[in-house]
Formats: C-alpha cells, structure tokens, sequence
C-alpha cells in the first residue's frame, strides 16, 4: 500500500530514531568497557543515520537532538584519558579515519572540543581547523546541522579566548573571526536551500527555511555573548563584515531576519553608537524584505534605551539619531518605490513615537515627520486602504496620547494637513478622538487662532464634507452632534475681546453645519456668549475699533442672528426657549429695550411657528414664567407683554388648558418681592376667568360625556386662590375660598357614578393643607380660622 507524504516522514523518522538508538546501544557498551575503538565504530554508524536527505528540516531537528544527546556523552568519555588510553591528540588524528565525511566530521569536532579545553594547542589553530574542515558538507541542511554543533560545542571554550595563557586582543579577534567564519559558511547553506526548488516548491521550502532560521542566528548570539568584543571592535570589525554578509546574501528572508536579529542580539549603546552604518545598510537591502518592521523595532528599542535613563539622551543628540533615521526612512521610501502607503505610513509613525520619547520638547521634529508624511500622501491617491487608514489614525494620536493636550498638537502645522488626507469617514473618527481627548483631559482652548485650528481639524462632524455619501446612523449623528456641543464649552478666555473673537469662529464654522446640526450646537454656542454677557454687566457703550463684540448690546446683537438661523432650521421651540434665556440675560443687564426685543421675537416665534396645541400650551407657560421674573420693564413694555401673555392663554385650543395658563397669569400681577408688583385686582380677574373657563370645561364634558367634566382644574384653581391668600391679596378672602370648596364638593357629588380618583385626593391633600394652617395658630391661622370644611 502506497504511504502519503507525511506517513513517509514519520516512517523515515521512526527508522533513523531506530538507528540510532541501536548503535548507540552498542556504542554504551564499549564506553563501559573501556573499548574506544568500537566506541567510535558504532557511534561513525549511529552518526550515518544523520545522512538522510528524506526528512523536512522539522522533522530532521528531531534526529538530530537524538544524537546529539548521545554525543554529549561520548565527550565525556573522550575527556576521561584514563579510560581509553589515548591522547587527545592522537584521538584527533584518530577520528578522522571515519569512512563516511558527515559522521567524521561531527567526531572531529566532538574530540576537538576537548582538545580546546585541554589547551594543548592554540585554540586559534583548532578553531581554523574546525571550521574549514566543515567546508566538507556542502548538502544545506546537514551542512546546517553540522556547523550548529560546531557552534554549540565550541560555546563555551570562546570565553576562554582573551584569557591571560592566551593572549590578548588578537586572541579575541581569532574568536570573533572563528564565529563570523562559521555564520558566513551557514547563510550561504541556509540561503542555497531556496535555490534548490523550482517552481510552487520554493514556497514549501521558503516555509522550511524559516524554521531553521534560528541555527544561522545563534552565532549572532554568540557574538553578542563575548565579554571582550567592545564597541570599537564591534563598530571595526564585527557590524561591518555581518552587514557586508548581510547586503550580498540578497535573500529577502535572510535579509530580513538577520537585520532583526543584529537589532535584538547587540546592546542599545553599540546601536546608537553604530546608527550611521546601520541604516546605511537598509536602502540596499531587497524590495521585498519588510523593512518597516525591522526599522520600527530598531527605533523602538532606541526610545527604550532613551527613557531608560536621562543621562544617555545627550547620546542621542551628539549622533544626531533623528536626523540620520528620518533621512534613511526617506531614502528607504523612495528606493523602494513599490512599497505600499501602509508601509510608508508606519515607518512614520514609529518615527514620531520615536522623536515623541526621546525628544518631547522638539515640536519642530514631530511636525517634521508630519510634514514627510504628508508630502508622502500628496503623491498617493486618496487612502482607501483600510491598513494604511488606522496607521494615519495612529500617527495622529501620538502626540495627543504623548501630551494629553489638544494645544499642543494644535501648534504642529502639518497636523490638520495629514487629517486632510483621511476618508470621510475616518476624518469623523479622528474628530471625535480630538474631542474626546479635550473632554478626558479637560483642556480649555483659550485663543482665538487655535480655535480655529480646532474646527479644522473637527470639520467633519461640523459639516458635510465634500464627496461625503454615507448615510450616518441617527443615533451616532446625534452622539457627534452632542460632542461638538461639550467642545464649545471648553472654549474660553478671561480676556472678552478674545472670547467674543471665539464666539464669531464657533458661530462661522457651526452656521456652516447646515439646519440638521444647529438644534445640536447654537444652545451650547448661545450660553457661551451669555456667560460673557453676565461678565461684561454694566458696559454700555462700544469699543472703538473692535470688530468683535465686546460689550452686552454688540452681543445681543450676535445672539439675535444666531437663535434667527435656529428657527429657520425650523425649530421653533428650542429657539423660543434661548430667546427667553436671552431675555432673562438682558434684564440682568439692565437693558430693557434688548429685554423687550427678545419678547417680541419670542412671540412672533409663538404666532407663526407653533402650532401644536401642546407645544403652544408649553411655550405659553415659559413665557410666563421668564415674564414673571423680569425686572426691568417699565409699566407700559410690561402691560404690553403682560397683555399679550393673557390673551394667548386664553385663546389656547384645549380649555383645560386655557384654564392653567390664565390662572398662571395671575403670577404677573403679584412678584412676591420688596419691589415687586403686587395688583390684586389683577390677580382676582385672572382667577375668575380662570374658574369661567373651568366651569365652560366642566359643562362640555357633561354634554360629550354624560358626567362631571375635569373637577381637578377647580382643585388647582383653590390651590392659587390660598397661594395668594397666604400672601396676603386682599381682594381674596375666606369667603371666595369657602365658596369654592362648597362647588367642588357639589360638583364631585354629582360625579358619584363615575368617580375620579385623583380630584379626591387632590382635594384630600388641600384640605388638609387648610386643616394644618388652622391649627398652626398665630397671623396665619386667625387667616385660615373662618374657612370652614
């Protein structure tokens, strides 16, 4: 029966384990006996079995660690002169008599292991020797395997090398030559194995290669590991011939993973130190190596090695390391002329995360990478990479990430230039980001040229931007909506003309918005400005020469245009509402005429625009209440208001509502103040009207319903009647209110069939009320004392 591929593998495997694990049987039982001879007879046989070529590279490791294991115990053996009787030196020649070159070659340098340790000759020399003998397997990975025993065996003998029996200086640089010798001869079997395979295989064995990636690494590490290979001899010698290898292998895996691992393996100090030939290497290398990768690991173990310590930053100043990294990222982007943006974009922003940790107080460097990214996207056509994207996004949250300030990232000129290069939809992402961070870190935003900055960069959620074709979500639109509205108010500056320039940006840009955006953004803008107002109470006159609005009046004025443009949207009631805030402000002013203005705006909102009964109800009673409060008035503009007031409550649609809207007009004839107007008769007209209206209610509900119409508004009624009672309004006495307790109770008599809850204990509740002050005593009770229930 015919096996699959990785049944074949495992079969292979399972035979060659069987191999050696039987000659490794027999190699222990010459060990034991002291036998060298069929010791090295059956382990050349075990070490055979490492001839294969039928095994994928994972599946060979496996092999290989089998015996690997029995070779360190036939070291040990080796090491004991006692037990076989011969010379390390004589077992060197020995073993080299094995008939087939691989199993020789891994005993020679078995017993060459030995021989460096027992220092019988110049490590330089068997070292050489080693590493030249090697040269004899030329088959990639066996070659591999065979020289990474070299490496792992001879480790430990190279911190030998530099002591005081073996020299100095020289005797490091043999050591240095012996590892460099040994990765050069390993690259080139490591990159040899892509060439083998033609065609979809080279795929299959570009995916084996990386498995052994890390046998060609370790000498990288070894060199890292050797105490006495300073700096100078690093920045001489040892970076020099690696990267030399490196450029001329032209493998873009091998390439790739080498700078990595030249970046990882050597210390922070050598790299900052070597910057300049470091980078040079990286336009040369392959335009399918990922370079952006390699150079954002180097940069950020840079910026580590900076926040590590204050002390090493002069270093870095000294090197000039931004000035080298940023003109080899350019160069890098312009020799690789296929490299997609989302490249590009990240090798930027590793480079502003880069200059934001090592040189925060440099703004000039952070709008410099800015300004490289945006010459670079100017080249490009708009992004619709989705990668590229999120990398522009998180080029522009570094320095708000880095500074928790707006402000400062406000002061980078290319800033609103790399956002002017985001979809339409990202541009809203990035906004609400911008205002989130405002919100987070509570920045207030105090000058007029930054503001303005500010709505830039926010444009998108401002206003529709050009080509915007997307249909947002209801709930999302309202969620930005309310988010500009936040901003406006950490807009702020103690000084008015510079507020007052702010209030003007905020009203050009948010007019810009279109009618849907100005229900969410004119209330927040309009008590901006009014906040100002109240700071500037008591200037009358105007600032020469000012073009913004610096004192209450210009204010108004602006305030007018703005709640004007709310009601066109049309939305009548909310700029109903800031009229009336508007009002109160400039009473607080004293500015009658202004004050009375915004009431005539206020009702002619009220004519024309409100038309539902409900809202007219709601709208009638806010103008009431703003009314009521108003002090500056003279008695006519007050009768005209007044007069105006009454008769829209009285022409409401509904009669219940008619009926609460007069009564609460009975509050404009009585201010419960040292100065407030106090017109009882006034009050009591109101009151009466207000019970005929109830009594018109009570009849049409009798006619339409058979029963007893709404006895509440008769409870609600009694309830103004002791208001003002209590306050002393001599035109209502005791009588009145006894009066109208007796109707109420004839009126709910008659409702008996149908009875109605809440007019009981509403009614209940009064009554009570009544009951509590006569027993109270005093003024207040003598009051109460004639009202019998």
């Amino acid at each position: 029966m015919m096996l699959n591929g990785a049944e074949d593998e495992e079969k292979w495997l399972a035979e060659g384990i069987a191999g050696i694990q039987h000659n490794a049987f027999y190699m222990h039982r010459a060990l034991d006996s002291n036998n060298l001879r069929e010791a090295l007879k059956y382990s050349a046989q075990m070490l055979s079995e490492l001839r294969t070529s039928k095994l994928s590279p994972h599946k060979y490791y496996e092999l290989y660690m089998r015996a690997f294991d029995e070779l360190r115990m036939l070291e040990m053996f080796f090491k004991d002169e006692s037990k076989h009787g011969v010379s390390v030196v004589d077992l060197y020649e020995l073993v080299q008599h094995a008939g087939n070159i691989l199993p020789r070659l891994y005993l020679l340098c078995t017993v060459g292991s030995v021989y460096i340790k027992s220092k019988e000759a110049p490590t330089k020399e068997l070292l050489k020797d080693l590493v030249e003998m090697c040269r004899g397997v030329q088959h990639p990975i066996r070659g591999l395997f065979l020289r990474c025993y070299l490496a792992q065996i001879s480790r430990d003998k190279l911190t030998d090398i530099g002591s005081d029996h073996e020299g100095d200086v020289d005797t490091v640089m043999d050591a240095v030559e012996f590892v460099l010798q040994n990765f050069s001869e390993m690259n080139k079997l490591w990159v040899r194995m892509q060439n083998q395979e033609p065609g979809r295989a080279r795929e299959k064995r570009k995916k084996e290669r990386s498995e052994l990636q890390d046998l060609v690494g370790k000498n990288l590490h070894v060199l890292g590991q050797i105490e006495r290979v300073d700096l100078d001899m690093y920045k001489e010698t040892v970076l020099p011939r690696v990267l030399e290898h490196v450029v001329n292998c032209k493998d873009d895996l091998a390439q790739y993973y080498l700078m990595d691992c030249i970046i990882q393996v050597f210390p922070d100090e050598y790299h900052l130190q070597t910057l300049e030939a470091l980078l040079g290497a990286c336009p040369q290398l392959q335009p399918t190596v990922d370079i952006k990768t390699v150079l954002s690991r180097l940069m950020d173990r840079l910026s580590k090695y900076a926040a590590s310590s204050t002390d090493v930053l002069h270093e870095f100043l000294q090197v000039e390391a931004f000035t080298k990294l940023s003109n080899t990222i350019e160069k890098v982007i312009e020799v690789k002329v296929d490299m997609p943006a989302v490249g590009a974009i990240t090798l930027y922003v590793s480079l502003l995360t880069f200059t934001l940790r090592v040189h925060p107080d440099r703004l000039d460097y952070a709008d410099q990478v800015l300004g490289a990214c945006v010459k670079k996207l100017s080249n490009m056509p708009k992004l619709e990479d989705s990668l590229a994207t999120k990398q522009v996004v998180a080029l522009l949250r570094a320095p708000l990430e880095k500074y928790n300030d707006i402000v400062t990232a406000l002061t980078l000129s290319n800033y609103p230039r790399v956002m002017d290069h985001l979809d339409n939809g990202t541009n809203k992402v990035m906004a609400m980001v911008i205002i989130e961070s405002i919100m987070k870190n509570n920045t207030c935003i105090s000058t007029a040229d930054k503001v303005e900055v500010l709505f830039e960069l926010i444009k998108g959620l401002i206003k529709d931007l050009d080509g915007a074709v997307d249909e947002l979500d209801e709930e999302d639109f309202k969620d930005e909506q309310n988010s500009v509205a936040k901003l406006i108010h950490m807009l702020y500056n103690d000084e008015p003309e510079e507020m007052g320039k702010i209030i003007c940006i905020v009203w050009k840009h948010t007019m810009a918005g279109g009618p849907k955006r100005l229900p969410f953004t004119v209330p927040s803008l309009v008590f901006s400005a009014l906040r100002l107002v109240r700071r500037l109470q008591g200037q009358e006159g105007d600032i020469v020469g000012e073009v913004v609005p610096a004192t209450p009046k210009k204010i108004f004025q602006l305030l007018s245009q703005i709640i004007e443009a709310l009601s066109a949207v049309p939305s009548p009631e909310l700029a109903l509402r800031l009229y009336l805030q508007c009002a109160e402000a400039a009473n607080d002013c004293d500015l009658e005429h202004v004050a009375y203005e915004f009431f005539t705006q206020t009702f002619v909102l009220y004519e024309e625009e409100i038309a539902n009964s409900k809202a007219q109800f709601t709208a009638i009673h806010l103008i009431i209440g703003a009314l009521q409060r108003m002090t500056v008035f003279g008695v006519e503009n007050r009768d005209t208001l007044t007069h105006k007031a009454t008769g829209y409550s009285a022409r409401l649609l509904k009669k219940p509502d008619q009926c609460r809207a007069v009564y609460t007009c009975s509050h404009l004839f009585w201010v419960d103040d040292e100065d407030g107007i106090r017109d009882g008769e006034r009050v009591l007209l109101c009151l009466k009207r207000a019970l005929r209206i109830a009594n018109a209610a009570q009849q049409m509900a009798n006619v339409a319903r058979g029963s007893s119409g709404p006895i509440t508004l008769f409870v609600e009624i009694l309830n103004k009647y002791l208001y003002f009672f209590e306050k002393g309004n001599q035109q209502i006495t005791a009588a009145a209110i006894q009066d109208l307790i007796e109707l109420i109770n004839t009126e709910m008599q008659g409702d008996s069939a149908h009875p109605d809850n809440d007019p009981d204990v509403f009614l209940a509740s009064t009554l009570r009320y009544i009951q509590f002050q006569k027993q109270k005593g005093g003024i207040m009770g003598e009051k109460f004392e004639s009202i019998e229930l």
